[in-house]
């Protein structure tokens, strides 16, 4: 194949879904925004609707696709380049570290591949440039036209980054290559639900935390929403026994490249630490109940990623057959849908899920309990004991659907009467007990604020303070607890602590993202102690470092919590009063 018609074709392949990240994001946020303002009741074990921390920028240039090998056109004489299993990869240098974008980790998971465990990358010959970030998993609505949302002026804009079922794509930065040193690995997941997202998000960058901790970071692109969660087993058979869960598995087959490669990056594929945020911590929750990512990793941080439960393969059946059903394809064809244009695919899984009202949670769309790939639900009825030997960080952000509720101006607003309407909308005929313990432990927040705290801890904090406990109860290696309550001066501090708000500082990315942290002294003073947190954490399996007290390990006594804030420390069970009346409410134990 000539380059011309390698180029070609490789523009081509991305044009499949040319719609920008920014439309899907827009609709997804507005939803959740519409839902909350709406006061509709969600079932309390599902969460809520997620959307991603921070925006992608710039649209990549696409690697080429086909079955057999591929050749890359060198990019010029300079930058790193290593060596990886299929192949060299040339990079960039940023602030001395090495930085390599779009590493394909896997094949392209269209036509024969689509609802397929993923299958290795064919080799190609020459240096092939990684220097722009590859395409996200397809995760827009076709022909949908974008909406302006407050969510968006808050994570930033984004700029039309390309989507394509070729996503099996990783990024990595690292302070050297091959030079003998074995350096922690940090393996991001993204959040964004398990329906959005992308790696390649700028507050994702992994500059800062690799230089200011010599480890090396990694951020992957994995399938996403129909793509990566339609459980087609008992429709397709056996060929499809996996398809319900092919997302996650995406995610283990990146790990399986870092085991295999990573060295050469000068890391260590011994100490592996694998966190995300949000959906993405929901994926650690996952991967930690999964026995093909057993021995993978070595440690595990859940940012706001409630998992206790998942899809009960009933459920994820029904919303197989309500995509069918969209599409008009016969109950058995399974083998059409690997036929149908992927535009099409995706207008009936948007229009499926608006019909059934699936969440994208634990009911369609998200990680199923197979009996095979994911045995049992990761922390419900207890945490899996599946790997009891991980030590791990879970934490979870002060007023978390702050950031959901940005849109909704009525909602900072509230009088009494406002605030009594809307938890009784949320909570039924416990509102009024919830509201009163509420208004009790803290006399002088206004009814806004007591609003978000029984919001965000029904859909957040009192699931991660129940995950937390389980996963201690194993009596394993330690779990580590925070509560991350540092208030954000934009929209005048009324978001206070909302969701998402802590990743810059895990990344040390607060000027970067200034637009959601403000910015700043105060902001970079805790970035500093917190990424040296997650650094301590990665390289020997505690969080302690002299910046902060000493982190002492929960439990389920005691519940001693990181509270992170401008005078960080240790507190016994903080939150008490609050976290009982809503454990209550959900009938969590």
């Amino acid at each position: 194949m000539s380059r011309k018609d390698n180029l070609l074709r490789r523009k081509q392949a991305v044009q499949d879904v040319r719609v920008s990240r920014r439309r899907f994001v827009q609709q997804t946020s507005l939803a959740a925004l519409a839902g909350a303002s709406g006061l509709g009741l969600l079932s309390a074990a599902s969460g809520c609707t997620e959307s991603t921390s921070e925006p992608n920028t710039d649209a990549a240039t696409q690697p080429a696709t086909g079955a057999g090998a591929e050749t890359q056109v060198d990019g010029g004489p300079s930058g790193p380049i290593a060596e990886t299993a299929t192949g060299k990869v040339r990079g960039a240098l940023t602030q001395g570290i090495a930085v390599f974008k779009g590493i394909p980790y896997g094949a392209d998971t269209g036509g024969a591949n689509r609802f397929k465990a993923p299958q290795p990358r064919a080799p190609w010959s020459g240096v092939r440039d990684a220097l722009e970030y590859g395409p996200s998993a397809p995760q827009s609505s076709p022909g949908v036209a974008p909406q302006d949302a407050a969510i968006t002026a808050l994570i930033g804009t984004l700029n039309g980054l390309p989507e394509s079922e070729d996503c099996l794509l990783l990024n990595v930065w690292t302070p050297a290559l091959d030079d003998g040193k074995k350096r922690p690995v940090m393996f991001w997941i993204h959040g964004g639900g398990f329906q959005a997202g992308s790696g390649s998000s700028p507050g994702y960058d992994g500059t800062n935390l690799a230089k200011r901790g010599d480890v090396v970071v990694v951020g992957i692109n994995h399938r996403l929403n129909v793509l990566g969660f339609m459980h087609l087993a008992t429709l397709g058979g056996a060929a499809y026994a996996e398809s319900g869960n092919v997302g996650m598995l995406d995610i283990v087959a990146a790990l399986r490249w870092v085991r295999d490669n990573i060295a050469r990056f000068g890391g260590d594929p011994a100490q592996v630490t694998i966190f995300g945020e949000s959906g993405g911590g929901r994926k650690v929750g996952t991967l930690l109940a999964m026995p093909s990512a057993k021995g993978l990793f070595a440690r595990a941080i859940i940012q706001s990623g409630p998992t206790l439960r998942v899809v009960p393969r009933e459920d994820a059946e029904k919303a197989a057959q309500a995509v069918l059903d969209e599409l008009q394809l016969p109950g058995g064809d399974v083998a059409a849908l690997q036929q149908v244009p992927l535009a099409q695919l995706m207008a009936a899984y948007f229009a499926a899920s608006r019909k059934n009202s699936f969440n994208h949670v634990v009911t369609g769309f998200a990680p199923v309990v197979d009996g095979s790939v994911l045995p049992e639900h990761p922390f419900s009825p207890a945490a899996s004991a599946l790997m009891p030997d991980v030590p791990l960080i879970a934490g979870t952000n002060r007023t978390e659907m702050a950031l959901q509720l940005a849109g909704d101006a009525g909602v900072f607003t509230l009088d009494e009467a406002g605030l009594t309407e809307r938890a009784r909308a949320l909570l039924g005929a416990r509102a009024d007990e919830v509201v009163a313990a509420y208004r009790s432990d803290l006399p002088a927040a206004s009814p806004s604020e007591l609003f978000l705290l029984i919001i965000s801890d029904q859909r957040y904090c009192a699931l991660m303070m129940t995950l937390a406990q389980r996963r201690a109860a194993l009596g394993g290696a330690p779990v580590y607890f925070y509560y991350f309550a540092w208030e954000t001066p934009v929209m005048e501090g009324k978001l206070h602590s909302p969701h998402a708000l802590e990743i810059s500082f895990v990344f040390d990315n607060t000027e970067r993202s200034s637009g959601f942290t403000g910015g700043g002294p105060r902001a970079a003073a805790l970035a500093d102690k917190m990424s040296d947190a997650w650094i301590a954490f990665a390289r020997t399996g505690s969080p302690d470092t002299p910046k902060l007290p000493a982190w002492t390990p929960y439990d389920g006594v005691r519940r001693p919590t990181m509270v992170f804030n401008d005078d960080s420390k240790v507190v016994d069970d903080p939150n008490k009063a609050r976290r009982e009346v809503m454990q209550s409410v959900l009938a969590l134990t």
